[in-house]
């Protein structure tokens, strides 16, 4: 949190503005008649003598509004002599374009506020106590809505509580100043966006998906057989509309419109590739399912992931590792390109992959595996259990005690059946081999969820377009690849060293990085490329909805 959004924190009260308007003293000039005012409010309120309330809205940042205008006199920022200056304008145009960063105008007092200024335009002399209702607003609507673009609109704590990543700063109360100065609304406000490029990339998608919501969205596939290449019939005329909407299928196709001709099948597999399905080109369950997803739906969707990219920090690193939980991949970024992409496998939704972010710091090179005591008891015992060979043919070692005092026992002397999840007093550990659940290498980032990245014997489970199926950890599609990448700047650990070390020893060797490299695990269900394609991933661990109901709540000050 920063340190203006601390000074945020605090009760929010409430005043009547037609009570203050009136002790309000008569004073020469509109400017001295809205000193006097703020300053009776303000004053009135931390003391707990009356409420700030203005034109029935709540003000959400009273310790802030009160420390800004003490410093300052009460001079107002919004209001001159002739009345309300031209910088109210522009917050207001401000504030309406607020819905392109998936904001909600409304949140930051926009009817009231426009409310106010119609009544200023209308009489040449509005009454003092409207003009510091303005004034009000239009202080509380700024920092407001630039704290909700500067670090979202809810608390990333709320909705992760694994959340350790310190966020964007900037000091509120000085971009308010610089307001009052004469500086362009629209231009500090700006400054305040979240800069990384995908962020921009996905306020683009979601202006075109709420341009295809607001034309009437895109005709429903309905339910039968699977739809392939060669077939005809009413369905794929629905297909094609359906594709031609999202810019999958061309606009100007001359062939039959109820034919699933070549054209088609391509479309359907550009699809099928921008949300994360088997891209075979026909229209089966899970294709069927996912074009028949609301454009709606699909604007909630850019919604949370844009609040999502504003809790993150303005630097991820000048090369860092992403992983995006949700979508099964992890990038390698350097000087904001993209150098590597690989497919990962993550947790299963019962036992999820942490969002956090840390630094890989060394590499291991033929790991042990030390079984976690919940992945032992849940899924190694019943296979010990079931099968008395089953630890001496994958490896496995058993130990009683820890560190030092750690010692081994002979797995034939236990009576397994004995044992149960509260009653294994047993150490599991896997030695280095192929048949390793942690494969040749694994990158160590040390974190308080034990949560790192490793290669993996089971290859097959690439393929799969859903790849939820770990414990927790990130399983990675091409280790040696990220490992060389890593190690680019060690002489000593080139590609052909790193396989003559593998090849000639089966002994666990840990590799310290010269340079620690930032990794960032986050949760991601839509995004946008490069080339300007929207994905959109199934919200495996359903954490979406919980985000957007609270997008959807009344707004306040964190």
């Amino acid at each position: 949190m920063t340190r203006l959004l601390l000074v945020l924190l605090g009760v929010s009260v409430l005043v009547p503005a037609s009570a203050s308007a009136q002790t309000a003293p008569r004073t020469s000039t509109p400017t001295e008649s809205v000193r006097q005012d703020l300053r009776t409010r303000i004053e009135a309120q931390h003391h707990g003598l009356d409420a700030l309330e203005v034109q029935g809205d709540e003000v959400q940042a009273p310790k802030t509004i009160r420390h800004f205008y003490e410093q300052r006199a009460f001079a107002p920022v919004w209001i001159d002599d002739r009345g309300p200056r031209a910088a109210v304008d522009s917050l207001l145009a401000v504030l309406t374009r607020a819905v392109r960063d998936g904001l909600r105008p409304a949140a930051y007092h926009l009817d009231a506020l426009q409310s106010l200024r119609e009544q200023a335009k209308k009489s040449r002399r509005a009454a003092p106590g409207r003009l510091a209702d303005l004034e009000l607003l239009s202080t509380d609507a700024f920092l407001l809505y630039a704290s909700h673009l500067l670090t979202g609109r809810v608390s990333p704590t709320d909705i992760t509580p694994s959340w350790n990543i310190p966020q964007r700063e900037a000091d509120l109360v000085q971009k308010l100043a610089s307001v009052a100065g004469g500086g362009s609304v629209s231009r500090v406000v700006e400054s305040l966006r979240q800069p990384q490029p995908e962020y921009a990339r996905l306020v683009r998608a979601l202006d075109r998906y709420r341009h295809i919501t607001a034309l009437g969205g895109w005709p429903t596939v309905p339910e039968g057989p699977t739809l392939r290449k060669g077939e005809e019939g009413e369905r794929i005329t629905l297909l094609r509309e359906r594709l031609q909407v999202t810019g999958d299928l061309p606009t100007d196709q001359t062939e039959p419109v109820d034919t699933f001709d070549t054209a088609l099948h391509e479309a359907v597999v550009r699809f099928q590739e921008r949300h994360g399905l088997n891209p075979d080109g026909a229209v089966g369950p899970a294709t069927r399912a996912a074009l028949n997803v609301s454009a709606e739906d699909r604007v909630r969707q850019l919604v949370v992931n844009l609040e999502r990219w504003r809790w993150l920090p303005q630097d991820l690193g000048h090369r860092h590792v992403l992983v995006n939980i949700a979508g099964f991949r992890l990038q390698v970024v350097e000087n904001g390109e993209d150098v590597m992409q690989m497919r990962v496998i993550t947790g299963r939704p019962y036992r999820q992959t942490p969002v956090f972010s840390g630094e890989i710091s060394y590499l291991v090179f033929n790991p042990y595996w030390h079984v976690p005591h919940s992945i032992a008891t849940e899924d190694k015992l019943p296979e010990i259990k079931n099968d008395p060979g089953y630890l001496a043919r994958q490896g496995f070692e058993v130990f009683q005690g820890w560190g030092a005092d750690a010692r081994p026992i002979d797995p034939s002397t236990i009576d397994w059946s004995r044992l149960s999840q509260k009653n294994f007093p047993y150490r599991l550990r896997q030695k280095p081999g192929p048949l390793n659940a942690l494969g040749r290498v694994k990158f160590m980032f040390p974190n308080p969820h034990s949560v790192y990245l490793h290669d993996t014997p089971t290859r097959g489970l690439f393929a799969r377009a859903d790849r939820s199926f770990s414990s927790g950890c990130i399983r990675v599609e091409r280790p040696m690849e990220l490992a060389e990448y890593l190690l680019d700047d060690q002489t000593e650990w080139s590609a052909q060293k790193i396989q003559d070390a593998l090849d000639t020893s089966s002994a666990e060797r840990a590799v310290i990085l010269r340079e620690k490299v930032p990794v960032h695990l986050q949760y991601w269900t839509a995004w946008a490329d490069e080339g300007g394609a929207v994905h959109f991933r199934r919200d495996v661990y359903e954490r979406d909805e919980a985000l957007h109901q609270a997008l959807t709540a009344p707004a306040s000050a964190k």
